[in-house]
């Protein structure tokens, strides 16, 4: 009789063998092994099951991982570089000595991004095929049931897809026969047209037999489905279009590369699947806007787990009383606000990024640091060099003097004397006396910015989205339960944007697009002759910016070449071509906030600021061709004669 691992529900739940709804299968006691026919006969087993495959999802920006110098390995090899995936491209600072590498190297290794699990795809495959098999059943329990590991194996094979290119498709669970011959077992890479035709087919067979309910977060939902299916045809039609920039990134069998034929066919099919959650058929999704600040209001998107929060469609939940938590906010609390005092402040938003948040005019402008003449700026308060803006910046980084916990951060660099000169020290506990004084005073933030030191801000910013203001959320021994959104309904609207845009409906696209720029406090409409690939470009930065799109919206565009030439940047380059999708993006800088110290003066007492290049950032971001696909790894091509290798490598 077959066997198989799994992890028990409680007894409750066998008792009344009903599906436990949402994310309560996080609520799972340890493993025991049970007969396949008994597993698959009882709906709360077979939902542990699939409970089990579900948390084995795998996107590499999740919030999990533990700072250490090299990334933890995962069973199959790949790594999990969790929040270090956000300090990556420019976006933000590492302020952690065992991360500095980050921006100390010059470019990536061909191996970087990859993912190779064909063990879970083994794990599904068997999951659907007893599923299919199951007799015990009723056919409402196994319709769901298969729906939605068919969705968790079509969105992994996305998720290999936009890294590796064409992966070899299994569908069933290949059984080895101890013959000495493996060759039925090796498989070819299909074309990379080939794969996402495969998830947007799935997306499309499975759809109806999944609950069109708002409510449901963390599991498969028509939504999801749909959600999944337009994000997947948007990237594919985006290859197929932009890949003509860069033709030797492709291989002759189509494993890589998509040919721009197919590019109109795969926009229409995302629009398509992006309009049936916007006109309502897989639930009344809509955006968040509960909280009068609107930049309270954006940050309350990825905090609130309530019904009220009808914008998250798929996310990765966390319960503190199931054990499953993140360090996410324990790694990057602000260090003056945090639980335990040991850790914080590793992740920092880069200026280049604050930058990008555009004028409530819908013009692009950097943050005043100095006047026309190149006189200092000076400001009665930290917040006010940021006034007027995308409500978004502030929803998104915790801006210098910016409240979290109710508290204020305390970040500034030092006081800046009438002289020129500065005063600060190594650390805020370092006193010392200004000109014309005896008494020693703190001369530098407690949160920063102190160039080297780690666990502090060194670019004046803390990062704001997912951070946790639950009572515990940043100790070590409770972690924080904030979700990971995967699918959101704002990021619908931009893809349905791009996809009309790219299809000649700018009028369309810009009545999408409005809809998210208003939420933010942006309330003047663009135009459909105002929407551009650039605003397109733009505006997924900045709504999406720390939630794992940069790179793949990077590549599948084959901007990433462009944005990631390995030049060094200069402050100019920093201030100039803002809302340019070519604009380069090789190095972070800082807005490093100063105290001005001069009695008697109009100024004394006042903010000015300056832009600068943290000491450790001594690397600049180089993307070759060969990066656009991750490197297959030397175990699998021995292995596997039929797997031809990435072009460029």
């Amino acid at each position: 009789m077959k066997k198989i691992s799994l992890i028990t529900i409680i007894a409750s739940l066998l008792i009344t063998g009903s599906c436990k709804k949402d994310s309560s299968f996080l609520d799972v006691p340890p493993k025991q092994v049970l007969p396949t026919e008994l597993a698959f006969s009882d709906p709360a087993l077979v939902l542990s099951i699939l409970g089990d495959l579900y948390n084995r999802q795998r996107d590499f920006s999740s919030l999990d991982g533990y700072p250490s110098r090299e990334y933890p390995a995962t069973p199959n090899g790949d790594t999990e570089p969790g929040w270090r995936t956000f300090a990556d491209f420019s976006e933000a600072f590492p302020s952690e000595n065992g991360s500095s590498f980050i921006v100390q190297r010059t470019g990536w290794d061909y191996g970087e991004w990859k993912i190779w699990d064909y063990g879970y795809i083994r794990d599904l495959n068997l999951f659907i095929q007893r599923a299919t098999a199951a007799t015990k059943l009723t056919d409402a329990d196994k319709t769901r049931f298969l729906a939605e590991a068919r969705f968790l194996r079509a969105n992994y094979y996305f998720e290999m897809v936009k890294r590796m290119g064409g992966v070899p498709l299994i569908t069933d669970p290949l059984a080895y026969d101890y013959s000495g011959n493996v060759t039925p077992l090796q498989k070819a890479r299909a074309k990379e047209s080939e794969l996402y035709d495969f998830i947007i087919s799935e997306a499309e067979a499975i759809k109806d037999q999944l609950p069109a309910d708002v409510n449901e977060k963390s599991r498969a939902t028509k939504a999801a489905a749909l959600a999944m299916e337009a994000r997947a045809a948007l990237y594919a039609g985006s290859i197929a279009k932009y890949g003509t920039k860069t033709p030797q990134v492709s291989l002759p069998g189509g494993e890589v590369g998509i040919p721009a034929s197919m590019a109109a066919g795969y926009y229409t099919k995302a629009l398509t699947a992006a309009q049936a959650i916007i006109n309502g058929s897989a639930g009344a999704y809509q955006l968040y806007k509960v909280l009068p600040d609107l930049a309270d209001n954006f940050a309350a998107i990825f905090l609130d787990k309530s019904s009220v929060n009808q914008e998250a469609i798929f996310v990765e939940d966390f319960k503190v009383n199931s054990g499953k938590v993140h360090g996410f906010t324990t790694n990057n609390q602000p260090f003056s606000i945090s639980d335990e005092g040991l850790d914080a402040g590793r992740l920092n938003p880069s200026l280049n990024v604050a930058e990008a948040f555009e004028k409530l005019d819908n013009t692009y402008a950097p943050l005043a640091t100095t006047d026309g003449s190149g006189n200092p700026v000076y400001y009665a308060n930290q917040l006010d060099i940021f006034a007027g803006r995308d409500a978004r910046l502030a929803g998104t980084l915790l801006l210098p003097g910016g409240s979290f916990k109710g508290k204020k951060t305390d970040v500034w660099a030092g006081y800046q004397l009438a002289d020129g000169s500065v005063l600060t020290s190594d650390d805020a506990g370092h006193l010392k006396p200004l000109p014309g004084t005896s008494t020693p005073v703190q001369v530098v933030g407690k949160d920063g910015v102190v160039n080297g030191q780690e666990f502090r801000s060194q670019t004046g910013f803390y990062i704001r989205k997912y951070l946790d203001p639950a009572v515990g959320s940043g100790r070590r021994g409770r972690g924080s339960d904030v979700a990971f959104i995967r699918y959101r309904y704002a990021e619908v609207l931009l893809n349905a944007a791009e996809a009309a845009f790219e299809l000649g409906q700018t009028s369309v696209a810009a009545g999408y697009m409005n809809q998210v720029r208003a939420r933010a406090g942006l309330t003047t409409p663009l135009t459909p002759a105002e929407i551009t690939f650039d605003r397109i470009v733009h505006e997924r930065r900045v709504e999406l910016v720390f939630e794992g799109h940069t790179l793949y919206d990077m590549k599948r565009w084959r901007l990433a070449t462009s944005v990631w030439d390995g030049t060094p940047m200069t402050v100019t380059d920093l201030v100039s071509n803002i809302g340019k999708a070519t604009k380069r993006n090789t190095q972070p800088y800082g807005l490093w906030p100063y105290k001005y110290y001069n009695p008697g003066n109009a100024n004394n007492g006042k903010w000015l600021f300056k832009e600068v290049r943290p000491a450790s950032v001594t690397g600049a971001n180089r993307f070759q061709l060969g990066n656009y696909y991750s490197q297959i790894g030397t175990d699998v091509l021995s292995a596997n004669p039929k797997i031809v290798k990435q072009p460029n490598q």
